[in-house]
């Protein structure tokens, strides 16, 4: 009759989880690069979005045509977001489907938010 009865929660992989903590701190200490214009622009921040440096070719500067350039920076700002997202959720391995209630607050952006729409830094007043 023990069989009839309904299992409990799942208990996780302690040693993955573990694993998977230090990945997420490791992601967030790396740094990434975002482009555009196949290189002419360049941002660099870290995982914890301490953004480090933004690089810009000079052939791309035309004071006659100001929104390119900043077309180009926000191009390569989303660039960034995305590969951050991809490592961060890379890093997340075992940690990826358990709620951990803002343990690791701001370790995923999602891939599709732009710059206004990043989640908050995880202020619990916030969201």
């Amino acid at each position: 009759m023990a069989d009839d009865q309904p299992e409990g929660p799942q208990v996780p992989d302690l040693g993955g989880l573990l694993d998977s903590f230090q990945r997420v701190q490791a992601a967030r200490e790396a740094s990434y690069e975002g482009t555009a214009g196949g290189g002419a622009v360049v941002v660099r921040a870290s995982g914890d979005l301490q953004f480090e440096a933004v690089t810009i070719s000079p052939d791309v500067v035309d004071p006659s045509d100001v929104e390119m350039l900043q077309d180009l920076v926000l191009a390569a700002l989303h660039d960034l977001a995305a590969t951050m997202a991809t490592a961060q959720q890379d890093a997340m391995g075992a940690l990826g489907g358990i709620d951990l209630g803002g343990l690791v607050s701001g370790a995923a952006i999602p891939s599709d938010a732009s710059p206004g729409e990043l989640p908050p830094s995880g202020d619990p007043s916030e969201g």
